[in-house]
Order: structure tokens, then sequence, then C-alpha cells
């Protein structure tokens, strides 16, 4: 795999954070029924951004929380003999309100529906949106953000790779290289 190139450097995705900030806090007409659920890994600190910046915008923190989508996918078989699962924290009722998926990328649609099903296992929201960094194309399911940060047209031989300082140390979005030279 090799760097294709540098999509987003870490102003660029900031800025891209704060749009959707903004767009949630004006879709929803304020936050005050608004909780952000970060779908594991990357969403969740993606969620305490948007979660922070929308506490600087309106003036109110919205109630955060992550959920693991791993019983939930449609190829867990696929994926690993024995997938290793970790807890849902929604330290809140998702009934009757508007609950904010947030992820870092947006590929086939198979994770956005997995999170969808997991919200549903907490209780019944008024509303799922749909927020990623990334929206690389090629779904297989009707699936669709209402919140996008970059909308990047890719190739499957291609990889979009989202680092944050929570796990790669520095913050920026490349697209990658599948092809072997």
């Amino acid at each position: 795999m090799k760097l294709k190139a540098q999509i987003l450097d870490e102003a660029a995705l900031n800025r891209a954070l704060m749009r959707i900030s903004h767009e949630i806090a004006e879709k929803n007409r304020g936050v005050e029924n608004v909780q952000l659920v970060g779908i594991r890994r990357r969403g969740e600190p993606i969620a305490r951004r948007i979660r922070a910046n929308i506490a600087a915008i309106e003036g109110i923190e919205p109630p955060c929380g992550s959920i693991d989508i791993g019983f939930y996918r449609d190829d867990l078989t696929a994926l690993a003999d024995s997938p290793q699962v970790r807890k849902t924290e929604l330290p809140f009722d998702v009934t009757g309100r508007d609950v904010i998926l947030i992820d870092d990328v947006l590929y086939t649609g198979r994770t956005a529906r997995a999170a969808i099903e997991a919200v549903f296992s907490c209780g019944r929201p008024r509303t799922i949106q749909f927020a990623v960094l990334v929206d690389r194309g090629h779904r297989e399911l009707p699936i669709r953000a209402d919140f996008v940060g970059k909308n990047l047209p890719t190739s499957h031989s291609e990889l979009v790779e989202i680092h944050l300082p929570e796990y790669d140390g520095a913050t920026g979005v490349f697209l990658m290289d599948l092809e072997r030279d």
C-alpha cells in the first residue's frame, strides 16, 4: 500500500468538522434534543470533536456516547472467526431523541446499517441522522449521509485512511493505493 495523496490536513479536517457541527445545529433547530453516537473506532473521537464544536457554537454540550457494531454486521464471519466486540456506551436513553450517528468513512453502507440496528436495540429514537468525515462512494445499500465533511470519489483499488491523534499521533485524511507495483 502506498500513499497517493493527502486529501485533508489538520486545519482542513478541523474546518470540515466545524461545518458538520454547524449543519447539525441548523438542521435540528438547536441541539436540545440531539445525542451524538460515535461508531467505534474512529467515529468516537470525531463525535467528541463535534460535541466540543457544538458546545462552542450553541453553548450546550449534547450527550455523547459510542456503539460497537460488531454483532450487527451482516458480514461478521467474513471479518473474523471470533470478532472482538466492545461494550456499547450510551449513557442516555435514545427514545424520542434525535440521534446523530458519526463515523469516519462511508463506503458500502454496511457499517451505517449495522449502527442503525445497534441504536434501535437501545430504544426508539425520533430520528437517526448520519454524519461522516469522508464519503468515498461505492454504496451497496441505500444509505446516505446527512452531513459530509468531504466527498471523495475513489476506485475499489484505493483506501481512505483517517489519521487521528488518539490512534495515529497525527491528523489528516490520506488516499492510499492498494495496488502493488
